[in-house]
């Protein structure tokens, strides 16, 4: 099967988009109306399991990521829009979107009003690009704007972590941090969301394959324990890499997962064979996005098109459909949109 490429990497970069592309796709409701758009994100970043996130902004193309509308309305009402829609099977009282609700309502301290949800699903599910997150943080960034900013920052960012913990089995804020916030993130033991520099000309070149893969599967193929001597080495060569960062040095060598990728590999067919296609072609690293299947490189600008157009033949080969976008790093994080 052939593998489908994004043009993103196939002509000169052109610049960001801004929401226009999702104005459109979710038409006005009447009254008080806020809408919210959160971007895609990578979680872990290869080297930091749980506790670095990324977010992402497409160079070319619509906005990636999840957009929800909240409006005044009688009793509390969930409508599912979007090409990933169809995905979201099973109650919608489950659906991640009210469960952000609650947690926003428990952080706040009172009841919610009667409010009506909309939700532009843009985000495939189990795709490793973060869409739970997006749609926790797009829902808490439209109900603190619709109810008067209610909530700090850093209470949104422990709703965020309480909601994002349905659909992963677990709380962790390396997705959700980003989307919130924008930009690198790393959480810390106190739980907030520190930004860390980033080379503004480096890429983030995400293939996206035809697969799907739970965050709770993928987290359930992790073992409880490890060695001493993997511990060692994997905070030390977390610790080398923000050294680096903070320091603008070269990070080749640190972009590496010792801890869930080894075990998480097999998960996804072709995994090795895309990597091994990325780090060939130039890439500074390549690894899972977040739990996968989705992968993604890490790239110096002139290495973009390469990456990406290598990463598309592995996929290709392995008989994988996928999708291959060239992003840059989103500054901003959730947003309302207008």
């Amino acid at each position: 099967m052939a593998c489908h490429t994004h043009p993103a990497y196939l002509g000169p970069e052109p610049r960001p988009t801004d929401l226009r592309p999702v104005r459109g796709l979710v038409p006005p409701a009447r009254g008080p109306i806020v809408r919210a758009f959160a971007p895609a994100s990578v979680g872990n970043v290869i080297a930091g399991f749980d506790v670095l996130g990324a977010s992402l902004r497409p160079l070319e193309g619509p906005p990636l990521g999840d957009l929800v509308e909240v409006s005044e309305g009688a009793g509390l009402r969930l409508r599912l829009e979007g090409p990933g829609a169809h995905q979201l099977t099973g109650e919608l009282e489950d659906n991640l979107v009210l469960h952000a609700a609650r947690a926003f309502a428990r952080a706040w301290g009172r009841e919610l009003p009667q409010v009506r949800f909309r939700l532009w699903k843009g985000l495939p599910v189990g795709s490793g690009l973060g869409g739970s997150a997006a749609s926790v943080a797009a829902t808490l960034v439209a109900l603190n704007g619709l109810l008067g900013r209610p909530l700090s920052m850093s209470q949104m960012l422990r709703a965020a972590g309480e909601a994002e913990a349905q659909a992963s089995g677990a709380p962790h804020l390396d997705n959700v941090a980003p989307a919130l916030f924008g930009g690198l993130r790393l959480v810390d033991p106190e739980g907030r969301a520190r930004r860390l520099p980033f080379p503004g000309q480096w890429r983030f070149v995400m293939a996206s394959p035809d697969l799907s893969l739970s965050t709770r599967d993928a987290r359930a193929a992790l073992p409880q324990t490890m060695a001493l001597g993997l511990a060692v080495e994997h905070a030390r060569n977390l610790a080398a890499l923000i050294d680096r960062l903070h320091r603008k040095r070269d990070v080749r060598g640190l972009m590496r997962d010792l801890l869930a990728e080894p075990h998480r590999a097999a998960l996804v067919p072709g995994f090795r064979a895309v990597q091994s296609a990325a780090l060939e072609a130039g890439a500074i690293g390549c690894s899972l996005s977040g739990a996968g299947p989705a992968c993604f490189a890490l790239t110096e600008p002139g290495e973009a098109r390469a990456v990406g157009a290598a990463m598309a033949r592995a996929w290709a080969e392995e008989g994988v459909k996928c999708v291959v976008r060239v992003c840059e790093l989103d500054p901003q994080g959730a947003r309302v949109a207008a």
